[in-house]
C-alpha cells in the first residue's frame, strides 16, 4: 500500500494519511489483517510527525476501520466495510469542496438531506 502526503494541499497531513488507507480499503488494495506501516517508519518516510501519522491512524480506529493495539500496530480490521471507506472519503471530498464555496456546515446538512430524499 502506497501512502502519500502533499505539504501544498489545504487539507491536514494526518488526514491525507487516513484517506490513502481509506482508498486503498475501497479498492480491495489492502485487506482484514494486514499490518499498516509503523508509525514511526511512516513518520520517517513521509517526512512527518510520529504525532501526525498516529493521528491519522486514530482517525480510522474512530471510523471502525483499523485497530490499534500498542506493541502490535495498526492492522485493517476483520469486518472493515470497503463501501464505508469509500463513503467516509467522499464525505470529505464533500467537506472540503463545501468549504472552497464558503458553504456553512448547515447549509451542508441541508443539501445532504435534499441529496437523501430525491
Amino acid at each position: 500500500m502506497l501512502i502519500r502526503v502533499d505539504p501544498a494541499r489545504p487539507e491536514p497531513l494526518a488526514d491525507q494519511i487516513a484517506a490513502c488507507v481509506r482508498r486503498a480499503i475501497a479498492d480491495g488494495e489492502a485487506h482484514a489483517g494486514e499490518r499498516l506501516p509503523g508509525a514511526r517508519d511512516l513518520a520517517a518516510s513521509l517526512d512527518v510527525s510520529i504525532h501526525t501519522v498516529l493521528a491519522g491512524y486514530q482517525r480510522l480506529r474512530d471510523e471502525g476501520l483499523i485497530e490499534l493495539r500498542r506493541g502490535r500496530g495498526a492492522t485493517i480490521r476483520a469486518g472493515a466495510p470497503a463501501g464505508r471507506a469509500a463513503v467516509v472519503d467522499l464525505a470529505g471530498q464533500l467537506v472540503a469542496a463545501a468549504r472552497k464555496m464558503g458553504l456553512d456546515e448547515n447549509e451542508l446538512i441541508e443539501l445532504v438531506r435534499a441529496a437523501a430524499t430525491r
